[in-house]
């Protein structure tokens, strides 16, 4: 449960110099989510060796030597996709780890973002917002939940799905119970949804935790008590990412994290990883 979260944003709010309304953020209107998806894209690992690769095509070249294959070119196919299952605090920091572990990713190369998804609706300018007291574009009554959206190569996401599903608690809810409603289910977000060319490998992520996949069809309803994974297709139902204040947070579940891992959003916010969001905010 998070509404605690509310309390120091309104104290802020209301001990600024300008009273509530100096609590806006220094930008009316989010970036755009082609912005945000192309800065990852060019921070990620893949664009750094795309770029490394180009040039070492060019070199040999003009030697007379042709280049060899890359040993698997869909690690060059970057996608942008999303998970959620509940909180998205402790979810943001497994899929940090993930990153780490799956794909040797740096803390400058690090893409995982909480955020938004799954809705149909979004407030004034395309924002999504987390709860809040000036009631601005509120994700939970715009119908999304909560994500942690990533971009990973499409070989992975079968590896990422298996890492998702062991998220799960043993008997396949979510670990924080506590948190109920539309905003807390369990959903997936991969470019053309079902139909996307990996979607087996989630299948069999799935079925080996005894977990059912169902389309998306917007503003679903709580997972809770299912087993049940909604999955959407990001092109419909697209990623909004999340206020700086709720990025790399530590949760109620576990110990805190470290100073280290909550300066990750100061880093990712100052290279360019995170935007800001048009929504209250502490930027």
């Amino acid at each position: 449960m998070r509404t605690a979260v509310l309390i120091p944003l309104a104290l802020s709010a209301l001990l600024s110099p300008g009273g509530a309304g100096a609590y806006a953020p220094h930008r009316t209107n989010p970036p755009s989510s082609s912005s945000s998806s192309s800065s990852l894209r060019e921070t990620g690992p893949g664009g750094r060796r795309a770029f490394l690769a180009s040039a070492a095509a060019a070199s040999l070249a003009s030697l007379g030597v042709a280049a060899p294959a890359p040993a698997n070119a869909a690690d060059s196919n970057l996608q942008d996709v999303y998970f959620g299952v509940g909180c998205f605090w402790h979810i943001q920091h497994e899929f940090v780890l993930a990153e780490r572990n799956l794909l040797g990713r740096s803390d400058k190369e690090l893409t995982s973002r909480t955020g938004y998804a799954g809705g149909t609706k979004t407030g004034d300018g395309g924002k999504v917002c987390y709860h809040n007291l000036q009631f601005v574009a509120d994700y939970g009554k715009l119908g999304h939940g909560e994500v942690v959206g990533m971009t990973i190569p499409e070989s992975s996401i079968g590896d990422f799905a298996k890492e998702y599903f062991s998220y799960f608690a043993p008997n396949g809810e979510r670990v924080d119970p506590g948190d109920r409603g539309g905003e807390y289910r369990s959903l997936i977000g991969l470019p053309g949804g079902t139909s996307h060319p990996e979607y087996s490998k989630v299948e069999e992520a799935a079925s080996a935790k005894g977990m059912r996949l169902e389309p998306g069809k917007g503003n679903d309803p709580d997972t809770f008590g299912k087993k049940l994974v909604y999955v959407y297709d990001t092109a419909k139902y697209p990623f909004y990412q999340g206020e700086v204040y709720h990025q790399f947070h530590n949760d109620f579940q576990s110990p805190p994290y470290g100073k280290a891992y909550n300066k990750l959003a100061d880093m990712a916010f100052d290279d360019g990883r995170l935007g800001v969001t048009g929504c209250p905010d502490r930027v």
